[in-house]
């Protein structure tokens, strides 16, 4: 059962003026550092100092772009590509936020396969992916544009993949800088990358959090006070790294906390959190389009009959961050 997001006699009061405000988040992955911002917010007071009572929805088999667009969640945290699809589609979302300034996601490989110096050698490989046609337009591109042959052999392997590929089952994979990356650090792990934004492929925001567009039109005040704390946690996070990492591992399940504190520092260090004016969560126009526009010359954005979707020509109507005014 779905319940109403505030009532009637809620509307006529100010936002302070009124008991806390219940709304929920929905997240696209088990708790991790990419979250790392609302689980801050909820902690350290952020959301209830604005006068909100915030529940983080556990990862499910629902996406949280489904969960939001059926109002389901308030907010959701989606990865760029399940925005960009979703919104293509015709969900009704916008998106407020963008975790990750630039594109964390690589091409990775074992070092100990000989055969492999740049992308023009992944011709004729074998791939361990995880079943997304964004993922053979990335590779595609990144092959062509090094001079190879987009041909490779794919097995389907989700999270499998990096055991794979560290046993020499599959030659490359996909992986997230910030999380597996680390993880493969921590593990001793001998692999190379290829970063995307290198050969072909746009830079992009990585992380993005939305609402409905109608909860936005209807309730802006309430949706302000939400992202108003967001940014605080997020901003609390880049300030306090150490700290964030303990109270990230304080709040959920982790057999392996020095991930979670490595995973921190790399993000810091990397300097994907903030952007080069040293703000979190800034939505960059060109970065947000140039990515869109990818996806759309690549056939991955679909329709509902899964016939690939003509390009806009505009797409600044599929976010907003008039809240930050």
């Amino acid at each position: 059962m779905i319940r109403p997001l505030l009532t009637a006699a809620f509307l006529t009061l100010p936002l302070s003026a009124a008991a806390q405000t219940p709304l929920s988040v929905a997240l696209d992955w088990t708790l991790n550092t990419n979250h790392i911002g609302i689980i801050a917010a909820r902690d350290r007071g952020f959301y209830s100092a604005e006068g909100l009572t915030v529940e983080v929805l556990p990862f499910s088999d629902t996406s949280s772009a489904a969960l939001v667009a059926s109002a389901a969640a308030d907010f959701g945290y989606l990865s760029a590509l399940a925005f960009l699809s979703a919104k293509a589609g015709g969900a009704d979302l916008t998106a407020l936020w963008a975790t990750m300034q630039h594109e964390t996601g690589r091409l990775v490989y074992n070092l100990d396969n000989t055969e492999i110096k740049r992308p023009a050698d992944l011709s004729g490989k074998t791939y361990a992916g995880f079943g997304s046609a964004w993922e053979a337009a990335l590779i595609a591109t990144m092959i062509r544009h090094d001079g190879g042959t987009p041909e490779w052999d794919s097995v389907t392997l989700g999270t499998g993949a990096y055991e794979a590929l560290a046993s020499g089952a599959v030659d490359f994979t996909l992986e997230v800088a910030t999380w597996e990356g680390v993880n493969g650090q921590l593990l001793g792990r001998r692999q190379g990358s290829f970063r995307y934004q290198d050969y072909g492929v746009p830079d992009q925001h990585n992380g993005y959090i939305a609402t409905r567009a109608g909860l936005l039109s209807e309730q802006p005040e309430v949706v302000a006070a939400f992202m108003r704390a967001t940014k605080a946690g997020y901003d609390w996070a880049a300030d306090n790294p150490g700290a964030a990492a303990d109270l990230l591992v304080q709040a959920g399940d982790f057999p392996r906390p020095e991930l979670v504190h490595a995973s921190m520092a790399a993000i810091m260090a990397g300097g994907w959190l903030r952007d080069e004016s040293g703000e979190t969560g800034r939505i960059r126009p060109e970065r947000f389009a140039q990515m869109a526009k990818f996806l759309y010359d690549s056939g991955v954005l679909k329709d509902q009959s899964g016939q690939a979707l003509v390009w806009p020509g505009d797409v600044s109507d599929w976010y907003d961050q008039s809240w930050r005014d």
